[in-house]
């Protein structure tokens, strides 16, 4: 017989919807049986009561990178063992659960590995929707231009199990399968240059037409959506056109470009909080000079294409792309610079929860919303985050972590 919790909280925020004062969840199994004002709530003899603050959706971190990395330096994976980076990873998504998030989105890394390692019950960690390597064109943001090539691919293969570099139809297409191998449940793509990459622009697409649109028909075979790396708008309006799912940062993105993300109902991933703590700490942290430069370039541009899609009610899911491993757990930052940029609290909480599985297609779980029938994924908050957001940043103030119905922090 399944067990019973009922959490009884003095506000119940949904993931989307109003809040509700006085409010009750009642969990079955793995299962939400109620969700809604106290008053309403059926009678639950038996039940393991709890009562919090606030109750809302377990949160989804939809661009995090398990790199298992201690610099803001890519090419340091040269000269790390992957065994010490799985170790670092695997903190890492303890971690992250334990700071309200119960499911995320791994757009590159060692997500496949630590997937399975959680959802056989060896690891303690999140849902994980991962990626596998980064497919990245020859020459582009995801190679590491002072590499040889060769050592480049080894690299990849000997961390995350294939590599990334793939160049034409035939070749992307493979790489798709080579991921889908390794368990990948979503396709990245970089279609534009980027930040931590040495030689090539942020502004540039990458890929050609026919590549993207090869990535996507492989992925959509399998009921897989593709995440696509964009800074530039050339890169932004190949990869919607070629019908990915969402697009990362979105650093140039323009009216035209918010009107296609509309037309085809695209998802927006902004990840403020990787350019605002580049900025600020990243050379402290070991970033390379030709990144700092870039990231300074790009920073203000990325703050107003953020306020544009905001303002014209562009879907968005909250992702950080922190990939350095101290920083995790300070995902939660992602929603107060949200709202800095013109989301309202609610707005943000959304994106953090009921947007999330938005980016991940028909891989995608009832979850995210506290209703009747979703997943039991949800968390106790040690204040009210819909009058200040900023206390979902800290994970001391996250005071329960339920994951499929299963309490697991504390």
């Amino acid at each position: 017989m399944a067990s019973t919790t009922r959490i009884e909280a003095d506000l119940l925020v949904p993931g989307r919807g109003e809040p509700v004062d006085e409010g009750t969840v009642v969990i079955e199994g793995e299962t939400i049986a109620y969700a809604g004002p106290t008053r309403l709530a059926p009678d639950t003899p038996g039940a393991a009561v709890v009562r919090v603050p606030t109750v809302m959706p377990g949160m989804w971190e939809t661009h995090a990178h398990f790199l298992g990395l201690r610099t803001a330096n890519i090419e340091a994976l040269a000269t790390m063992s992957p065994h010490v980076g799985v170790l670092r990873a695997a903190r890492s998504a303890e971690r992250l659960l334990r700071a309200g998030f119960t499911s995320v989105r791994e757009v590159g890394g060692y997500g496949t590995f630590l997937a399975q390692a959680v959802e056989e019950g060896t690891l303690e960690g999140p849902t994980i929707y991962a990626a596998g390597a980064f497919l990245s064109q020859t020459g582009g943001h995801a190679d590491i231009h002072a590499l040889g090539e060769g050592h480049v691919r080894d690299l990849f293969e000997r961390h995350f199990g294939a590599h990334s570099l793939c160049d034409g139809p035939d070749d992307c297409r493979r790489q798709v399968r080579r991921q889908l191998r390794l368990g990948a449940k979503v396709i990245k793509v970089c279609a534009s240059g980027g930040v931590m990459s040495q030689i090539d622009h942020p502004i540039h697409q990458q890929f050609s037409t026919e590549e993207l649109a090869a990535i996507v028909d492989e992925a959509a075979r399998a009921d897989r959506v593709v995440a696509a790396h964009c800074h530039g708008k050339p890169g932004i309006m190949a990869a919607l056109r070629a019908g990915v799912r969402t697009i990362e940062h979105g650093t140039f993105l323009d009216a035209e470009a918010v009107e296609l993300m509309a037309e085809t109902g695209a998802v927006l991933v902004g990840t403020r909080f990787i350019v605002e703590y580049l900025v600020e700490m990243g050379r402290a942290r070991g970033m390379p000079a030709y990144a700092y430069e870039k990231i300074v370039a790009i920073a203000d541009r990325h703050a107003e294409a953020l306020r544009l899609a905001i303002e014209a009610g562009i879907p968005m899911a909250v992702g950080t792309d922190i990939f350095v491993v101290d920083e995790v757990g300070r995902n939660g930052e992602e929603l107060a610079l949200l709202t800095r940029l013109g989301m309202s609290p609610l707005q943000a909480i959304e994106a953090a929860t009921a947007n999330g599985p938005l980016t991940v297609g028909p891989q995608a779980p009832r979850s995210g919303v506290l209703e009747a029938g979703y997943d039991a994924d949800v968390i106790a908050v040690d204040g009210d985050p819909v009058a200040d957001v900023s206390i979902l940043a800290d994970p001391e103030r996250i005071t329960h972590v339920w994951k499929n119905g299963r309490l697991v922090s504390p």
